[in-house]
């Protein structure tokens, strides 16, 4: 009897585990929410970017011919801190940061007339601050990726000169001005902010600065004819700027919002890892882009060794509208080293030319010198060839960031003809060719060394975004000009180097696969000799003058590009 009440007892027992444990696989299983990633608290950081600008000048002698805004590519590089405050996903913060910078630009100001000297103005600022606020929100399962959006106060330091143009033809001192300012202005912006580890995150974001600007008295200049002295006035300047910046931030440890690695990678029990990573080991990427670009290049030439500023003649290559196919590459190993570039041609049929002279003196080969002439042309038969090859080393890396330093060198190439020639300055020296006759070329190449930053992120779980900054220190230019107009073909071999500049470049991709990915970018070069390069014209006898050279291109690209790994 016993025994049979200790069989039923242990059944009972079986029987109600049993149905327990059936219940509890029919019961719906409990969702753990992911841990959000927390914004609060301080960070410091460094920055690096570029861009280009615009400086204005005001006419004070009325409405000009021509110019008054200097170009003005800009580095920049500095450091920033700040401190975040956030509420479910909004994410609200304050930051100051302060940038020194390496810039270039001249420009034709004060063009009122082709009977009055004008002047040469140079303009470059060397340093930004800026306070603003920060609005952003935090997106992803445990939103690691921020949008923000930032406005604020800025203040530049800007200086630059107003200097007449061959005024004597290098027969008296020329009237000039220099001017040294800081001003306040203001700036808007825009950016995406990827924590990395509980302690780092990168940032990519676009800045627009405006500043006013003082008034500057220009210097006394000369009419002719009739023979006058037009006394001295003053211009008001102004100046904007678009930058691009590349930054990393070290957030600060806050009690309210530990960073602790497990908080930091907490997610839910179901989620699968995210299926784009970059792998450890050796992986190569390869892909090509068409890129829609629209190029600039200056030529500003001296008689003057003492003062090159002052100027006997400019050509500006402006409106330069291409497109062009590129193939690029990069082998990341699993050591941290990587190796990337990229190879381009392109073409081009539109685009403008201003040749501008200046020169009040004695009879040269073309006649006795009036104030100011400014000869427009065409562009046709445009063709620009381009390459970079960079070595770099990832100081930061993981399976969905990496971050390095790289050296390289870049090459820019570019000829085009140009057509027609109309006189729109002076009435004592008038000139029309038509539009279809080639009457000069000009033939450019420029090579530079380069020293940057490359950093790629995953976004979510198939973004990518990456960007490379890269400096300038040093340039080499060698050119050759044709004049087809002439008795006999004169040509200028034109020699620079020295001088700086910039190459930015920004790309958000979307992978399709696992290895397939589309994205779209933006680039923007600059480069330009120092004051001191050197041209020789096979025609003129004392043709050995001083020269200054500087180029733009920036547009937008679109790419493709498969990864093996």
């Amino acid at each position: 009897m016993r025994s049979e009440l200790r069989f039923w007892t242990a059944a009972t027992a079986a029987l109600v585990a049993s149905g327990a444990a059936n219940s509890a696989d029919l019961a719906p299983a409990t969702k753990v929410p992911p841990a959000l990633w927390s914004w609060t608290g301080g960070y410091v950081g460094g920055h690096v970017g570029g861009g280009y600008g615009r400086t204005s000048f005001s006419d004070p002698y009325g409405p000009s011919l021509y110019g008054d805004v200097v170009d003005t590519p800009v580095f920049v590089a500095g450091g920033q801190i700040g401190y975040n405050w956030q509420r479910d996903r909004w994410v609200l913060g304050l930051e100051l940061d302060a940038s020194g910078t390496v810039s270039d630009g001249t420009g034709t100001c004060l063009a009122v007339s082709g009977v009055v000297v004008n002047a040469n103005c140079k303009a470059g600022p060397d340093v930004f601050v800026s306070g603003i606020g920060r609005l952003g929100y935090a997106f992803g399962p445990q939103g690691h990726t921020l949008a923000y959006l930032k406005a604020g106060v800025a203040w530049q330091h800007n200086r630059g000169d107003v200097v007449n143009n061959n005024e004597f033809f290098g027969q008296a001192p020329q009237g000039a001005t220099h001017f040294d300012y800081g001003r306040v202005g203001g700036t808007i912006g825009a950016g995406i902010e990827q924590a990395l580890t509980p302690a780092w995150s990168i940032t990519l974001e676009y800045d627009y600065l405006r500043f006013g600007g003082p008034s500057v008295r220009t210097p006394p200049t000369l009419q002719v004819p009739p023979v006058a002295t037009i006394p001295a006035n003053v211009t008001s300047l102004s100046s904007s700027y678009h930058i691009g910046k590349l930054g990393l931030n070290y957030h600060l440890d806050d009690p309210n919002a530990p960073r602790s690695e497990a908080s930091f990678y907490a997610t839910k029990p179901t989620r699968r890892a995210p299926p784009i990573a970059f792998t450890e080991g050796w992986s190569l990427e390869s892909g090509t882009r068409l890129w829609l670009s629209r190029g600039r290049f200056q030529w500003d030439h001296s008689p003057n060794v003492q003062d090159p500023t002052e100027l006997v003649s400019r050509l500006i290559y402006h409106k330069l509208d291409g497109i062009s196919g590129e193939l690029f590459e990069r082998v990341d190993s699993p050591w941290g080293i990587f190796l990337k570039g990229n190879i381009g041609f392109g073409r081009f049929n539109s685009g403008a030319i201003n040749n501008e002279d200046w020169g009040l003196g004695p009879p040269v080969w073309m006649g006795d010198r009036i104030a100011y002439t400014n000869f427009l042309s065409g562009q046709a038969n445009g063709r620009f060839t381009y390459y970079t090859a960079d070595a770099g080393y990832d100081f930061l890396r993981s399976s969905t960031y990496k971050i390095g330093g790289f050296i390289g060198w870049s090459h820019y190439g570019q000829t085009s003809d140009s057509t027609g020639l109309v006189q729109i300055a002076s009435a004592y020296l008038p000139s029309r060719v038509t539009s279809d006759r080639v009457i000069g070329s000009q033939d450019t190449d420029w090579n530079a060394l380069r020293i940057g930053v490359s950093a790629e992120t995953i976004l979510l779980d198939r973004w990518r975004v990456s960007a490379d900054v890269a400096y300038i220190p040093w340039t080499n230019f060698q050119g050759r000009d044709y004049h087809l107009l002439r008795d006999e073909t004169m040509f200028t071999d034109q020699r620079g180097s020295g001088g700086a500049g910039v190459q930015i470049e920004g790309v958000l991709s979307y992978f399709l696969t696992n290895n397939f990915s589309i994205g779209v970018g933006g680039r923007y070069w600059s480069m330009w000799t120092s004051r001191f390069g050197r041209e020789s014209v096979n025609s003129i006898a004392n043709g050995d003058m001083r020269a200054k050279f500087s180029m733009e291109r920036w547009g937008t690209f679109f790419q493709a590009s498969y990864k093996l790994e």
